[in-house]
């Protein structure tokens, strides 16, 4: 099971669009843009760092990419087991649950952008990480200071945000350095988020929320504000409200999903940022992130074998999967059978190229047979090889799970099944194995 988390304001940085420009999840930027009346794809590919620094610019450009990102996930059939995101981050989650549409997402992302930036501008304030402090030493340390600052986030055990008016982050950064504080490190952001110098933003932002219809969320989503489960629609209005002035709960979100048991937390987006909190928190066997197309693939290559992911770095040097291999995953869960599936089929060659790089891949995996006009065609391609591939394209069917189509997201040869016929499979499954030609 994997969990999708989704990034925050300040992991946007300029040109973060460039490698998505020309990926079919790119149309999701021009969706966007002519839902919101913003120029979403100059903030992806030419906004400059003071530009995106700004609330109104950074929220919705991060919200746009993640569900890009997202996007492209869920064409190679890969879904969440659970989702949550960071702040910002959450709304992301909640499009990627079902319970908001698109469109209400991006409005609700205009509207909060617009309602912070003006909370801020009225209120104005910063915030500052606090390394090296427990949480309820970091929550004293606030109350010392005697002033307008709060803690903004739980991020992990011993890195806590804090948010407040300039002079009261140099007060808690005295006191918190005198009770034990390894470090209090400005953020350069624009506003005291989540803290009390928002409260301005609420009934712009509450408006903004009882437009929109919630859905009761499909997947399991954990909210902000209490790092507890929602699944009724009912909870998500007032939750979002209440998220403007309350600390982002993050590090005690984690550890909720753990009785899920997941594989992998996959940060959805650009950044890193929430990576970095699981690895400190899992260590290096649990986290990585999906912000860039190559990436699917690395995801995909994880799934593909019966490793933990830090074995599969491990065993691939840290790089990623070769750009002539692919895999096509289950797009829901079901019996599966192929379309191409020979009578007769025929098994990997122990003693062949892809034998070797696939290693798992036995006499129990099934290829399927070309036709001698498209083995003539294609014997340049497979002269190394001791069996005959088939030929596809991308957008052909190549099995089906239940009633629903499986379809290949990529054109090349199709190497072999990484399942049986009539097998049971779950949605993200991979389920065949191909080759694509290098560019």
């Amino acid at each position: 099971m994997l969990i999708f988390t989704f990034p925050g304001q300040g992991s946007q940085r300029p040109g973060m669009g460039k490698e998505w420009e020309n990926h079919p999840s790119w149309e999701l930027v021009d969706l966007a843009s002519e839902s919101s009346g913003r120029n979403i794809s100059h903030l992806l590919l030419d906004a400059d760092k003071d530009e995106l620094r700004q609330t109104r610019n950074a929220q919705l450009a991060t919200f746009v990419l993640s569900l890009v990102v997202l996007d492209s996930l869920e064409r190679v059939g890969l879904e969440p087991g659970g989702v949550a995101g960071h702040s910002l981050g959450e709304y992301s989650a909640l499009v990627a649950s079902g319970a908001i549409g698109l469109d209400d997402g991006i409005n609700l992302v205009v509207e909060r952008g617009e309602a912070m930036q003006q909370a801020a501008e009225d209120s104005p304030g910063t915030m500052a990480a606090v390394l090296g402090m427990d949480d309820d030493s970091c929550e004293a340390a606030c109350m010392r200071s005697e002033s307008d600052v709060w803690i903004a986030n739980y991020n992990a055990p011993g890195q806590i945000v804090v948010a407040g008016t300039e002079e009261a982050i140099a007060k808690l950064t005295k006191v918190a350095k005198e009770m034990g504080a390894k470090k209090v490190l400005p953020i350069p952001v624009g506003g005291a988020f989540h803290s009390p110098l928002m409260a301005s933003a609420k009934d712009r932002l509450r408006k903004a929320i009882n437009s929109v219809t919630f859905s009761d969320p499909e997947i399991p989503i954990i909210a902000n504000v209490d790092a507890q489960f929602h699944q009724n629609a009912s909870d998500w209005p007032s939750l979002l409200s209440a998220q403007l002035c309350s600390p982002v709960r993050w590090h005690q979100t984690l550890a909720r999903f753990e009785s899920l048991s997941p594989r992998a937390y996959v940060e959805v987006g650009t950044g890193g940022v929430l990576v970095g909190l699981a690895k400190r928190i899992f260590g290096d066997s649990k986290a990585l992130v999906v912000s860039k197309p190559d990436d699917v693939e690395f995801l995909l290559g994880v799934l593909s074998e019966d490793k933990p992911l830090q074995a599969y770095v491990a065993s691939h040097g840290g790089e990623q999967l070769q750009m002539t291999e692919r895999v096509i995953v289950a797009s829901a869960s079901g019996i599966f059978e192929p379309v191409h599936f020979s009578e007769a089929p025929t098994p990997i060659a122990r003693n062949s190229p892809q034998s070797a790089t696939r290693s798992s891949l036995h006499s129990t995996n099934n290829l399927v047979k070309r036709s001698d006009l498209e083995q003539e065609q294609d014997q340049s391609a497979i002269a190394a090889s001791k069996y005959s591939p088939y030929t596809i394209h991308t957008g052909d069917v190549v099995g089906y799970v239940s009633a629903t189509q499986v379809i290949s997201q990529f054109s090349g040869l199709l190497m072999g099944y990484l399942v049986m016929p009539g097998e049971r499979v779950a949605a993200g499954q991979p389920i065949a194995w191909l080759t694509v030609p290098e560019d």
